[in-house]
């Protein structure tokens, strides 16, 4: 492995995952618990899922809705990636990527998104 590719392994990325709708009927605890909406949700904006990884999206997206180290949310009703909403934040250092999880899943709830993840 040369230093370019030991300098891009190192690198980390935000991620959105588009969800079923369905997901708000349901009655699962466990997934109830992992979304989080604003009392103002704009209906027209979808349910999504935000994560990180140090594996291409695409990639992480598999490992989900194959039940590798999967979120059950997303192995249950993830349908695609957004890259609309986090593309043109990759790559970034594990430090940075951490917060953007945070900042990016606060963001679209701001914008009426019903999300889960963004620990």
């Amino acid at each position: 492995m040369n230093r370019n590719q030991k300098a891009a392994s190192g690198q980390k990325r935000v991620y959105v995952i588009l969800l079923d709708p369905a997901v708000l009927q349901d009655q699962s605890r466990r997934i109830k618990n992992s979304l989080r909406s604003k009392p103002k949700r704009d209906p027209v904006k979808p349910c999504v899922y935000v994560g990180r990884t140090g594996l291409a999206v695409q990639k992480r997206f598999q490992n989900h809705k194959n039940g590798y180290k999967d979120s059950p949310v997303v192995k249950k009703y993830g349908l695609r990636l957004m890259p609309e909403l986090y593309e043109h934040l990759n790559p970034m250092p594990y430090e940075e990527v951490v917060q953007m999880e945070k900042d990016l899943a606060e963001h679209l709830l701001a914008d009426g998104y019903i999300v889960a993840g963004g620990k």
